[in-house]
């Protein structure tokens, strides 16, 4: 087994720390927003920029099978910075903000990337959270 290459480490964290995009997931059904986010269908991470408002890359994955406390794992593993849900259950929050990934609740029923552009210009106010689990 041979030892990382020191100046190569030093250099992922040097442009990581230069890296200015976000990483947002919003949590699918059929497209669009889901309602009730531990059961989605899948997940797409959107990697913004927040000084120009832009989104700059897209991808999907499949969630793990759900159980309590396995998606805040997941999406921290996954690099994410932010959630926006339609409806996200009270103690599912405190896990989030446990790993320092803030939720934003309330996200209409949209296609995700008009979600999160309404997020990015500040046009997304926190809506009523729709699921009622504590």
């Amino acid at each position: 087994m041979t030892k990382p290459d020191i100046d190569t480490v030093s250099g992922d964290k040097e442009t990581e720390a230069k890296n200015p995009l976000r990483r947002i997931a919003v949590p699918l059904a059929e497209d669009k927003v889901a309602t009730h986010f531990g059961h989605c269908e899948e997940f797409v991470f959107f990697d913004v920029n927040p000084d120009t408002r832009e989104i700059m890359n897209t991808s999907k994955e499949v969630p793990p099978p759900h159980q309590p406390g396995l998606l805040p794992r997941w999406l921290e593993e996954k690099d994410v910075e932010a959630i926006l849900a339609n409806g996200i259950g009270r103690r599912a929050i405190n896990l989030f903000k446990e790993k320092n990934i803030e939720v934003i609740t309330g996200a209409p029923a949209v296609p995700a990337s008009e979600a999160v552009q309404k997020y990015l210009e500040g046009l997304m106010t926190p809506g009523e959270n729709a699921c009622n689990h504590h």
